[in-house]
């Protein structure tokens, strides 16, 4: 499916904006007890180099995208009222704040799939981690098969 309408209408009302108007509307989407997706991380508290990578690539390959522009924009004024606001542990973008600009422009436009490919991702890692666990000949690893009564068990739920 492609970009649902009402999507693309709001992201088309709002590619112009100037730093006033990202900073209201930053404000705006907070106070309406938002957040601002691609922004914060459950383990860093810097920007995400995942994201500088993508960052890096898009000024030098696709400076002038509309969404690229929203995006930057987003960057740059986003960070300090995430500080000001003071209820985000890490106010730095993610590597999910860029990721989709690249997909888009490159016609991956549908953005179900912005997930898979995110799981892809994971999973490469982890088939990576097992490869180097046989080339050094650990042991496999086996997860313990536990039961939801054992488990309750287990947290003293159930005896």
């Amino acid at each position: 499916m492609a970009l649902d309408e009402g999507v693309w209408e709001f992201f088309k009302e709002h590619l112009g904006y100037n730093d006033e108007e990202m900073k209201k509307f930053v404000w705006d989407t907070l106070s309406g007890g938002q957040v601002i997706p691609g922004f914060g991380h459950a383990v860093l508290r810097k920007t995400d180099p995942r994201y500088m990578a993508q960052r890096e690539f898009c000024l030098k390959h696709l400076p002038d995208d509309p969404l690229f522009k929203y995006v930057d924009l987003i960057y740059k004024v986003t960070p300090p009222i995430l500080q000001e606001q003071g209820k985000a542990k890490n106010p730095w973008p993610n590597v999910d704040a860029q990721s989709g600009v690249i997909q888009w422009y490159y016609g991956l436009t549908e953005y179900e799939f912005y997930t898979v490919l995110f799981g892809i991702g994971r999973a490469l890692g982890v088939v990576s981690n097992i490869i180097w666990d046989r080339a050094l000949g650990y042991p496999i690893e086996r997860p313990k098969s536990i039961t939801t009564a054992m488990m309750e068990e287990i947290a003293g739920i159930k005896k």
